[in-house]
């Protein structure tokens, strides 16, 4: 969180297996937000959320800060930093209270969520997150908010996100190595989720999955409610990597075939093209078939939508056992750098056997023309978390600053009586 020049800034930083990207955003009287600054580097020193060269990942991440600090016209001393890896674990967990007063307060609500995330979680885990899903009340639930409501006994279900302390650990590090401060680390699934997905998509059942260049990020959601986050480590680098090799290529070229030529769905018989590349690299074949560049292509997203497929059909059964819904009617949401490829959508729909939405974030405004790309899904959903974040402070504050005032008048009464 910054403030400069009376303005209520917020600032997502990702540091990703491809890119790391600094946004700063404005929080604007009605609490959209706009885009005033933007930064983005080429990532090196980390893999898939690992970092196995911590120097030249700072370095990184610097550049990428004072891109956007000159941009912005401020200085960034903290920000909302998001994680992804195969470190990343899921739960759901149950805690239960008796409702101390004839009515449940803040207090209830905050033992009931205590006692949930007091469970054994795996080793050298600690808790990103704990997300109510809903609570119950003696025989009543499906609540979302049970402040203010009577009853003798209180339930709540609970979503935790854990992370392995040392992943988490040293990318923070590499962050404040650049003089910066970490307001908090929010899980790339997460922030992804706010910014692509509607209300509506999470009350019917949705499944987003988010293909970045080092991992996929997949987030299901059922009656308004998170019910399985997870990692798959391998995404659109590993496509990369097959074309690499099978077109004996650079990684560098291999991308940029990728991206330029790139495609899931194959051209109608004896439409395929001969690709000329020799101005481009002349340390491997100069030309190539289209057709053969695409199976390439297609295999590997296949098999790893086909991944996610089967995990997805997996939570569906437990939750169908356990008495919960588990349809998605809002089909599936994909997003990331790697939902760019071409015919995308008619692969998933094939796999997934539901509608497809290809997602572009949301909400925001002001220099949206280079990142209003399902690529900084990510990056604009850690903004809307520090907003949300900046308004519930903002709430507290204006709750504490009455209580004083009513305080003061009480005191000053007394003191006119006695």
């Amino acid at each position: 969180m910054i403030i400069s020049k009376d303005r209520k800034l917020v600032v997502g930083l990702e540091v990703g297996t491809t890119k790391v990207v600094t946004l700063v955003g404005e929080i604007l009287t009605d609490n959209t937000i706009k885009i005033i600054g933007f930064g983005t580097c080429a990532s090196k020193g980390i893999d898939k959320g690992r970092i196995n060269n911590l120097d030249l990942i700072v370095s990184c991440i610097q550049e990428s800060i004072n891109k956007a600090e000159i941009m912005a016209d401020c200085q960034i001393t903290s920000v909302y930093l998001s994680l992804s890896n195969k470190y990343i674990h899921c739960q759901n967990e149950i805690g239960i209270i008796p409702i101390s007063e004839d009515e449940v307060t803040k207090e209830d609500l905050e033992n009931v969520i205590h006692i949930a995330k007091s469970v054994q979680i795996p080793n050298e885990h600690h808790i990103l997150h704990v997300i109510p899903q809903e609570y119950s009340i003696d025989q009543q639930s499906g609540i979302k908010n049970p402040i203010g409501l009577s009853g003798v006994r209180m339930q709540v279900r609970v979503h935790l996100i854990t992370c392995h302390k040392n992943m988490a650990k040293n990318i923070i590090k590499a962050v404040e190595k650049c003089d910066v401060k970490v307001d908090q680390v929010i899980f790339s699934g997460l922030a992804s989720s706010k910014a692509v997905l509607t209300e509506d998509e999470c009350n019917l059942g949705v499944c987003m999955i988010d293909i970045g260049g080092g991992t996929i990020d997949f987030t299901i959601y059922i009656n308004g409610s998170i019910q399985y986050s997870q990692v798959i480590p391998y995404a659109g680098n590993i496509v990369t990597s097959d074309i690499s090799y099978a077109f004996s290529s650079s990684y560098y070229d291999a991308e940029n075939m990728k991206i330029k030529y790139g495609s899931i769905k194959k051209p109608s018989l004896g439409l395929s093209k001969n690709i000329d590349l020799s101005d481009t690299n002349n340390n491997f074949q100069n030309t190539f078939q289209e057709d053969t560049l695409i199976e390439v292509i297609e295999s590997r997203y296949i098999e790893l939508l086909s991944l996610v497929q089967d995990k997805i059909v997996d939570i569906q059964k437990k939750l169908h056992k356990g008495g919960e819904k588990y349809e998605l009617l809002s089909g599936i949401v994909l997003t990331g750098g790697g939902s760019k490829i071409s015919y995308l959508s008619d692969c998933a729909e094939k796999i997934f056997n539901k509608k497809i939405r290809i997602a572009k974030p949301f909400n925001i405004s002001g220099l949206i023309e280079n990142i209003t790309e399902s690529n900084y899904s990510t990056v604009i959903g850690l903004l809307h978390y520090g907003k949300e974040s900046y308004i519930n402070i903002d709430k507290k504050n204006k709750e504490i600053s009455f209580l004083k005032k009513m305080f003061k008048q009480i005191n000053n009464w007394f003191k006119k009586e006695f």
